[in-house]
């Protein structure tokens, strides 16, 4: 009897294990900028910047892997969270950050 997925990242997992739809997820959310930057004509899709886009995937990977340890989510939130870490990269992860712990610095 053929098993029911009730979602895309569960279909993912079983095909590939959660690690491959971490990754997946990552390139996914990275693509999503890279497209943003082509449709405003700052680079070619199929550019060198492409292969500078797959280690930025990775790591951004492997933070919101920690991060969502840490917050105790489960999937597909986890992949939700590393997708969306890798579309804002390590400089949009910063500013969100950095605006996070001020304001948590102000209130005490």
């Amino acid at each position: 009897m053929p098993q029911k997925y009730t979602s895309l990242i569960e279909l993912l997992n079983a095909w590939f294990g959660g690690a491959a739809t971490t990754i997946i997820g990552a390139v996914v959310g990275r693509l999503m900028w890279h497209t943003n930057e082509v449709r405003k004509m700052r680079r070619k899709f199929f550019g060198k910047e492409l292969l500078w886009e797959m280690p930025i995937a990775v790591g951004m990977a492997f933070i919101g892997e920690g991060l969502s340890t840490w917050l105790q989510l489960e999937q597909p939130m986890a992949t939700g969270l590393i997708a969306a870490l890798a579309y804002l990269g390590p400089r949009g992860s910063e500013v969100l950050f950095m605006k996070w712990f001020g304001a948590k610095v102000e209130k005490g």
